[in-house]
Parts: C-alpha cells; structure tokens; sequence
C-alpha cells in the first residue's frame, strides 16, 4: 500500500516521466529513510541554541535531551543590568567567563566592559558551582555599551562645547556660600582615610564620617544585591534605587584635595541635590560607576 502510494505521489509530481524513470524516483527515495528527518532537522547545522551556557553535545553523541541524564545541572538566575532584569537557565559548571558571554548575548554589553558582582566581583576563571551560586541568586551587572560610551564622550554640538567651557569659569563648588559653611567645619575625626592619586574598588564596609548638607553626620552603604544606595543619618535611612539618580557629580575640597564633595541628583534639577562632604578620593569614581551603571577605564 505504501509502495502503491508512492507511485502515485510520484505521477502526480512528474506527469510526463516514463514509467520507468517514476521507478528510479521511487526506489532512490525508498533508499534513503533519512531524508526526510534531516530536511525537517532542528533549525540549522549545529541545531537549535541551547541558550543555557552549557557545551552541546559532540556530534554522534545520543541525548534525549534531559540536561539531569546528562550530568549537566542548570541553575535559575536573574541578570541585572540598569533597569532590566533577565531570568536566564546557566550550567552550574560554566565559569564566570561563559556567564560574561552569556549576558552579552542579553544585552549587548562587550565582556570587557562589564562589572559583573556576586557577593562581591564575580571570578573569570571559577565556576558557579564552586562559588556557590543557588536557584534564585541576583547577578548585578555594571557597564556601558560601546555606543553609550561614545554618546556620553563625544560632544553633540558646539553649543555643548561651550557649556563646559563656560562651566569651567565658574566659582568652585567648596568657595561658594551654601558649602563654605559646612567645609568651615573642618575635615571630621572619624572620617575615613583617603589615598590621593589612586583609584579603588568600593569598600566592603559603609563609607561613613563624613557630612551632610546641614552638617549632620551621613554614611553611604551600597547595596549592590538590591540595586539601592542607602543613606543614612542619625535619625533615618533613605532607601533609593540606583536607576532613580539622575546623575553624580564631585569636586576636590580645596585645600584638602584628597577629599571631596560629592551630589546625588534625586529629581529633575539640581534643586535636587543631596550634598555629602569629605568622601575620599579612591572612593569617588566607583561610587560614580556604581551609581550611574557605567564601567571607565582608569
């Protein structure tokens, strides 16, 4: 019956072939039982992208597909990159390295310009597994495309142009009136040491000692696990999400130029600055990569 249908697919196909040659068609086709598989296939040469960092299979390999049958454990994981959040699968044996890729693949973020943190800087070279991810872990990513770091540098006109050079004769930000009376302070006792000339990582610890806008004592704790900086007086805490800091700018203290000051811009003006006094150097351009979510080169 089989054979009965064939030949009359292959009439139908080649009305004016010779019954003989109808023969052929049909034996060349009952010869090759694969064929049919392999043009069906599974979306290209190497198959249909696994999309969770593991290796495939070598080729002549059988797998129904099963990642446990397979020895190759999988971990659920929420990527956070500025204000997106992707929950991806990831082999539990890939290395920081493999997860680097994989979120480029995400976002578009080159693995060298990335900051990726898991209880701290996430290692190239060591494996999920063996630093202990668990289902469910946040991995927060800090970085800049490549054309987000050319909008930001390149000026867009000359109007730009001159608004720096105009903002570079401005009175400095320590001789102006509202700051003077803070600064008169002098540098606080228990202010933490700063480095001049020398850039490093945010401390493990709260950077605390130093003042506020109403000369109250102030300290910064970052908490890169929930996105949010939380700043803390002696009567309360702010709680506020990185992506709501418009931007942050600092200026040396003058006089004390391993000292700075240091605004977060929580609104659309700068009516909206949060003044904090005697941040250390070494602290600075971190809080500014980690805040605004852009990875520099020192």
């Amino acid at each position: 019956a089989t054979g009965a249908g064939a030949a009359q697919r292959a009439a139908a196909a080649f009305p004016g072939a010779p019954r003989g040659r109808l023969y052929t068609i049909i034996m060349a086709a009952a010869a090759s039982p694969g064929m049919e598989a392999e043009a069906s296939g599974c979306g290209g040469e190497g198959g249909s992208p696994r999309g969770d960092g593991c290796r495939t299979e070598p080729p002549g390999a059988v797998s129904n597909g099963s990642d446990a049958e397979s020895g190759q454990e999988l971990v659920e994981l929420r990527v956070i990159w500025n204000k997106n959040k992707y929950d991806v699968k990831f082999c539990l044996d890939s290395t920081g390295a493999d997860l680097k890729q994989k979120i480029h693949s995400l976002t578009g973020l080159p693995p060298a310009m990335q900051k990726v943190m898991f209880k701290g800087l996430l290692p190239e070279e060591k494996t999920l597994r063996e630093i202990k991810v668990t289902n469910g872990a946040k991995i927060m990513v800090v970085g800049s495309t490549i054309n987000d770091v050319l909008a930001v540098n390149t000026p867009k006109d000359a109007a730009q142009q001159e608004g720096k050079v105009e903002e570079c004769k401005k009175e400095p930000l320590c001789r102006q009136k509202q700051h003077r009376k803070v600064l008169d302070k002098g540098k606080p006792d228990d202010v933490m040491p700063s480095i001049k000339g020398v850039q490093e990582h945010l401390p493990a610890v709260p950077l605390s000692g130093m003042y506020n806008k109403s000369g109250g004592k102030v300290r910064l704790t970052f908490k890169l696990e929930q996105d949010q900086l939380w700043i803390g007086t002696k009567e309360r805490t702010e709680k506020l999400p990185m992506a709501s800091i418009k931007n942050v700018v600092s200026e040396p203290i003058e006089g004390h130029e391993d000292y700075h000051m240091m605004a977060f811009q929580l609104g659309p003006t700068e009516a909206s600055y949060y003044w904090v006094y005697w941040v250390p150097n070494q602290y600075v351009d971190a809080i500014k990569d980690t805040v605004l979510g852009k990875w520099q080169y020192f």
